[in-house]
């Protein structure tokens, strides 16, 4: 048994398909079908159900496939002790985030990169659900996501910031708020641009506004925030935004931030697998996160008005 028959065998279920996943691993088709088979052969089982495509894995297929994971895992997190034992840590760190804290991944990777130079990073936009997948199926290393009581059972975590939620509004048309926040009951008649209804942000969103009992005026739906931002910029829709995507808007563009009341909260922070020890890339992002203070990062952005705790609700 080699190594690269469980790197196809992982592969070819990720990508659910042979060519794809011959593709992906740099071999020919016939060359990753003969290793699966071989590793059949060897193991006295049939691994992967087949007719002219791939169909899937048997059950005898998933158990093996469970155990390939979890070797490749133990392989890598190998190689990663060994590179701790060197001067430079190397290898590749493959943290997945949800969209609407993708630019803070850049707030915790700037003070590790300084620190470990030969490390290599992999970013992944995720829904919350795949991130928790993914760092099961050891696709992941790290997640960076809502946390809730079915993130936090079983998993390493640390809490980074709470969120809170602005309304954006387009340049000429925020001077209505020149408090620095408005009601979440007053916000409903706008044109407002959100994300999809399958994102958690909008969920949170929803929520806020069954709370006061108004339906919000949804003119666009999107699942790209940057794609929301130009609305709001040139099209003269509203949105609501995390308050944390301050730091990385533009300034000058004429676009109003307004926090949102009553206000509602939400955990945000960094988890990985339960372990008595944290491999070391995985060591390294969390004590570059630990040395953070984000909140009051994010906080110090809000209009002057509305740093004030407002006693938020936490969902």
């Amino acid at each position: 048994m080699f190594i690269r028959q469980l790197e196809y065998l992982v592969t070819l279920a990720r990508e659910k398909h042979f060519a794809r996943a011959a593709e992906a691993c740099h071999v020919s088709q016939p060359a990753l079908s003969s290793a699966i088979r071989t590793l059949e052969a060897e193991l006295g089982l049939v691994i992967v159900e087949r007719t002219r495509r791939f169909v899937g894995f048997t059950e005898d297929g998933e158990r093996v496939l469970g155990w390939a994971r979890q070797t490749l895992a133990s392989l890598q997190n190998m190689r990663q002790d060994a590179s701790a034992a060197q001067v430079n840590l190397i290898g590749t760190l493959r943290i997945g985030a949800i969209p609407t804290v993708m630019p803070v991944t850049a707030s915790m990777l700037a003070p590790c990169m300084r620190e470990h130079p030969h490390m290599h990073y992999e970013v992944r936009s995720l829904s919350s659900d795949a991130i928790l997948r993914q760092l099961d199926e050891h696709e992941l290393d790290v997640g960076l996501t809502y946390l809730d009581e079915q993130v936090q059972a079983g998993f390493s975590v640390l809490p980074l910031y709470f969120e809170r939620y602005l309304l954006l509004s387009p340049p000429g048309a925020g001077e209505r708020f020149d408090a620095g926040t408005v009601q979440w009951g007053s916000a409903n008649e706008l044109p407002l641009g959100l994300l999809t209804a399958t994102m958690q942000n909008r969920q949170v969103i929803n929520a806020a506004f069954r709370r006061e009992s108004v339906q919000p005026t949804v003119v666009l739906e999107t699942d790209s925030l940057l794609s929301l931002y130009a609305h709001v910029q040139h099209a003269g829709l509203f949105s609501v935004f995390p308050h944390s995507l301050l730091s990385v808007l533009p300034a000058g563009s004429g676009v109003r931030a307004s926090l949102l009341l009553p206000e509602l909260t939400r955990g945000i922070g960094l988890i990985a697998r339960n372990r008595n020890t944290l491999p070391p890339l995985v060591a390294a992002i969390w004590k570059a996160a630990e040395q953070l203070d984000l909140q009051r990062e994010f906080d110090a952005l809000l209009p002057e008005a509305a740093r004030v705790s407002q006693d938020p609700v936490t969902i």
